[in-house]
């Protein structure tokens, strides 16, 4: 999965979101940005809200957003075409770990990989041809309610595609010739 910044960096526990749910508003945000309507996915954290203005395209058209606890703990989905394996599973770092110093234990089980590494942790499940992560420090979430929540992932109900972008409005007040700009022509000496 390619790295993409996440529109996250204004989290705030007291945005607005409801757990597993996009308003349309959100939807229209990732479709945007390019997510692809398919890879748009919902969790439900108890405890946890949806925080929607983090919501992102991830790569050229995965999908990511992130959930934040009262006390503000983060949990991060992201949504991504391709393949995951355990091959896979050994091989690439956990979820923002430094590949470098971060060795990865990886287990098995009815719901996919269950990684770890440098005091972070995910959960990841194969759905088609995508595959979903959901990560956090061990401080912030436990593994089985990752685990629980990456079982009952489900598609976001997108109706809508993006508004187009809005075109700029008709002024009236500026010249019909040049960029009308005050006259800042200097005479000799400066």
């Amino acid at each position: 999965m390619k790295k993409a910044p996440l529109l996250a960096a204004a989290l705030a526990v007291s945005a607005c979101g409801t757990q597993g749910v996009l308003s349309q508003t959100a939807i229209d945000q990732a479709l945007g940005q390019g997510a692809d309507p398919a890879l748009i996915y919902v969790v439900d954290l108890p405890g946890y809200e949806l925080q929607e203005q983090s919501v992102g395209v991830v790569g050229d058209e995965g999908f990511g957003a992130f959930y934040v606890s009262p006390d503000g703990k983060q949990v991060q989905l992201r949504v991504d075409r391709g393949a995951f394996d355990d091959a896979a599973c050994w091989e690439r770092p956990v979820t923002d770990t430094d590949p470098t110093d971060a060795s990865v234990r990886c287990v098995r089980d009815d719901v996919g990989w269950y990684r770890e590494a440098a005091g972070r942790h995910e959960y990841i499940a194969v759905k088609g041809d995508a595959f979903l992560l959901l990560a956090g420090k061990f401080t912030d979430v436990n593994r089985e309610t990752l685990k629980t929540a990456i079982a009952g992932a489900r598609q976001a109900a997108v109706t809508a595609t993006p508004s187009p972008p809005r075109t700029p409005v008709e002024r009236g007040d500026l010249p019909t010739t040049g960029d009308g700009a005050p006259n800042n022509e200097v005479g000799p000496g400066g």
